[in-house]
């Protein structure tokens, strides 16, 4: 159920609706993900399903506000959750806030959704599928649970749905409900979606069991590869069977290098760079932004790091393109401390104890394949059992899409529902 803020709580300015534009972007979106994974939905389906979260936008506010004070409590505990009207069809959708750990191991609150099947559940109940979403921001009203439809983003749903999953699918910290700043921090974002997990089981209704697989994209792809690697020590209560990523954010060094030629290379290193400094900057000497990027870069980093990925995407690139070729003042991947942090927060120095898919489009110019396929190649030397897809003729925004029909025959393999 919905849990009113506490009296006396002050309410924070009210989180911009990503409208107009937003819906045009998310409806053609959908249309495009819907299509390309060849589910039967129709169009005016999904536009009444936005139509609804906009009516939603108007009362969701108050439910990011945490409570004061907040009560301690485990990783994974569901502090509140409320029903979302607008859930697809055939499944029962919630917003839920709930107890999650930063990378020191703080308490803090976390947001996200949980979708699952409206049928009967089965005996012993339903698996989980924690989602690792791409990146859509850093700031608090980026978040995908707050967007007008809140299920857009989370690749492949409907199919999950059918199979019989509990979807969990976590906003990060620091997105939606107020927290430390988690852009490209691994431990924070693998703590995030397991505690996501854990707060699904909690809600009457999903039936969710023990048994979990992880699934991301991009940004996501890194957070549910440190998921799995924290799974064993922080979430043993679950039954791992496998980890499933798209295009992921792996060595960040070299994505870094890659990348930073262009808008999109600058707006994520704004991002990326604000959130270290932010998160590291206190505890780590050196880690401030003027330390790395030149003037005026660091100058509007925090102003770029504020715009979300959709919506404010032509804020974002006024700001970005005069700092093309202009933006770093060292090379972050020999200068210290940054690139000890990237170090850190690179996925794939161990082995995986459980099954890994690796999908990739081989006309992807901002996860580059080559880049892919030397994680691939490091994680099979380490003994990790994994099985790499490259999807022909794709780029980075279609390929989690593209993948799914070799996601689920791998699943299957696995013995979970496909």
């Amino acid at each position: 159920m919905s849990t009113p803020s506490d009296p006396g709580t002050p309410k924070p300015p009210r989180q911009p609706r990503r409208t107009g534009p937003r819906i045009v972007l998310a409806v053609g979106l959908l249309v495009a993900v819907l299509v390309g994974a060849n589910l039967a939905v129709k169009f005016w389906g999904t536009a009444g399903r936005l139509a609804e979260g906009v009516v939603e936008g108007s009362t969701d506010a108050a439910f990011y506000v945490p409570p004061s004070p907040v009560p301690a409590a485990a990783p994974g505990t569901l502090v509140r959750s409320e029903p979302i009207a607008s859930a697809p069809a055939g499944s029962a959708a919630w917003r839920i806030l709930y107890h999650s750990t930063d990378l020191n191991g703080a308490d803090i609150l976390v947001s996200g959704v949980v979708v699952a099947p409206d049928a009967a559940a089965p005996v012993g109940g339903r698996p989980i599928l924690s989602w690792g979403h791409p990146t859509t921001g850093s700031a608090a009203r980026c978040a995908p649970s707050i967007g007008d439809d809140p299920f857009d983003l989370i690749e492949g749903l409907s199919r999950f749905i059918s199979a019989g999953y509990v979807v969990a699918a976590t906003d990060y910290s620091g997105m939606g409900a107020p927290g430390p700043n988690s852009y490209l921090v691994g431990a924070t974002e693998g703590a995030n979606v397991l505690d996501a997990a854990r707060a699904a089981q909690q809600i009457e209704g999903t039936h969710a069991n023990d048994v979990l697989a992880l699934w991301g994209h991009s940004q996501g792809g890194q957070s549910v590869l440190f998921a799995a690697q924290e799974a064993a020590s922080y979430a043993p209560e679950f039954e791992l069977r496998g980890v499933a990523v798209a295009a992921p954010a792996t060595n960040l060094a070299e994505l870094l290098k890659a990348d930073i030629g262009d808008v999109s290379g600058v707006s994520i290193g704004a991002y990326a760079f604000t959130a270290y400094a932010s998160v590291y900057g206190p505890t780590t000497p050196g880690a401030t932004l003027d330390s790395i990027l030149t003037p005026p870069a660091a100058a509007v980093a925090d102003q770029m790091a504020a715009l979300c990925l959709l919506g404010q995407n032509a804020e974002l690139h006024t700001i970005a393109d005069p700092l093309i070729g202009h933006f770093l003042a060292v090379d972050p991947s020999t200068a210290q401390p940054w690139a000890a942090l990237l170090t850190e927060n690179t996925p794939g120095r161990s082995r995986l104890d459980v099954p890994l898919f690796v999908a990739q489009g081989d006309a992807d110019e901002l996860v580059r394949p080559e880049i892919t396929a030397q994680f691939v190649q490091s994680q099979r030397a380490l003994g990790t059992v994994v099985t790499s897809e490259t999807i022909p003729g794709t780029g980075h925004g279609l390929v989690a899409v593209r993948a799914l029909p070799a996601l689920f025959t791998w699943l299957g393999s696995l013995g979970l529902p496909h």
